[in-house]
């Protein structure tokens, strides 16, 4: 089993996030928030009449084993449940909180927090495509629809798994390194992928459902957000670099896209709320925000390997040149619809120095200068056995808000 931290200074009641988990005394996956280090079982505070107050919220919407039902809900009533938490919580602390409606983080099982209807990934990060430019094609100029609009591709939504599942490397086709000769059958190898990486990544959340062909501007993005999770969006450089000729990403990404498993909601973030100057150039209308802004979160990712554990990226979500907003408003500008559990990842955030690259691709410059771990040993990309550990704070980490962690081990291929 891999060791997972406990980060209950991440979830102070700045922060009332929303999961599905269970239990031994509640088997059945349901909606949860959690204090510190405490798991608040949303539908026992719902019998105990603590959501009373609200007409909108439905009966047993807390009872399920996914968030869609109460993420579809109106923002306000997002907002709601979450302000009666906090008011429970500043009058009385955890002892305001029927006891059978709370349990130790440590006691309870982390779910997929919701049932995912389409995943997109962008490309959010000028620094990022900067670098991947550099390394892969030799070309450090960003392709021009890159300052036009959030460029992205559709992923597999089947592939998204909850914090904590194990990724296995995948089988694909790949260029032979050792081959002279890239023109002959044998420099085309199908085997176990050479170069797995991670990509630190955050996300939106769909809550409120957009119909199809309706305009919408990035102003109004916020309306439809129920919250973000932190994304590792593996991927397996050898067998992506392959496949992206001519129709861009597919088998190379889809061995494993972890999310983490609480959803912190544009509320809690927006304290952490930052200016963002404008872009060099602009696309339409509906992409331009009237006032351009972010959020103050940092993002760390880890190795873990024998026992030890080394910081190798430190990435600010402000380092990108677009923004969730921007994203969901480009995502829906040719007529499709936004469903309530759609997600929306903003791609490797990936700041201008060494450290703040997103990736392994950048950190070790396409594998030809690995990074040294804390066990002495070197990584180009991953080796089976690693765990990839992703957390992200808003804010300072004494008055901050927290996602907790995001994260996987790698496991070794299984014969084909």
């Amino acid at each position: 089993m891999m060791t997972t931290a406990n980060y209950s200074h991440h979830f102070s009641h700045r922060n009332i996030p929303f999961g599905i988990a269970s239990s031994q005394n509640h088997e059945k996956p349901q909606a949860v928030s959690r204090l510190g280090n405490t798991i608040l079982f949303l539908h026992d505070l719902d019998v105990h009449g603590l959501f009373k107050e609200s007409k909108k919220i439905p009966g047993n919407v807390f009872n399920q084993p996914s968030l869609n039902s109460f993420a579809a809900l109106p923002k306000g009533e997002h907002r709601y449940v979450r302000e009666k938490i906090q008011e429970v919580y500043r009058h009385h602390g955890l002892d305001g909180f029927p006891s059978a409606s709370k349990e130790d983080a440590d006691a309870t099982t982390m779910h997929l927090p919701i049932a995912i209807r389409d995943f997109t990934d962008f490309s959010c990060s000028l620094h990022h495509v900067i670098n991947a430019g550099r390394m892969v094609v030799g070309n450090v100029n960003p392709p021009p629809s890159f300052f036009k609009f959030p460029v992205g591709y559709q992923g597999r939504a089947s592939s998204i798994v909850v914090s904590g599942t194990d990724i296995e490397r995948p089988y694909g086709h790949f260029r032979n390194h050792k081959s002279t000769d890239h023109q002959r059958e044998e420099a085309i190898i199908f085997g176990p992928s050479q170069k797995v990486d991670y990509e630190v990544e955050l996300a939106a959340v769909i809550g409120e459902p957009l119909p199809m062909k309706k305009r919408l501007h990035a102003d109004d993005a916020d309306n439809h957000i129920f919250g973000f999770v932190i994304l590792n969006d593996w991927s397996s450089r050898d067998i992506q670099g392959f496949e992206m000729n001519p129709l861009g990403p597919f088998n190379g990404k889809s061995l494993g896209t972890s999310i983490s498993p609480w959803i912190i909601t544009p509320d809690a973030l927006e304290p952490f709320r930052a200016s963002k100057a404008p872009q060099q150039a602009l696309g339409p209308t509906y992409l331009q925000q009237s006032k351009p802004s972010t959020y103050d979160i940092l993002m760390t990712v880890e190795i873990l390997a024998n026992s030890d554990k080394t910081t190798v990226g430190v990435c600010p979500l402000q380092s990108l040149y677009w923004t969730p907003q921007q994203m969901i408003a480009h995502s829906v500008s040719s007529g499709s619809a936004l469903r309530t559990g759609d997600i929306l990842a903003t791609g490797t955030v990936s700041g201008e120095h060494s450290l703040s690259g997103g990736c392994l691709l950048e950190r070790t410059e396409g594998g030809t200068k690995p990074v040294m771990l804390s066990d002495g040993s070197k990584r180009g990309y991953l080796e089976d056995g690693d765990v990839v550990r992703i957390t992200a704070m808003a804010g300072a980490a004494s008055l901050g808000v927290g996602f907790g962690e995001c994260i996987g081990r790698l496991t070794p291929a299984r014969p084909f």
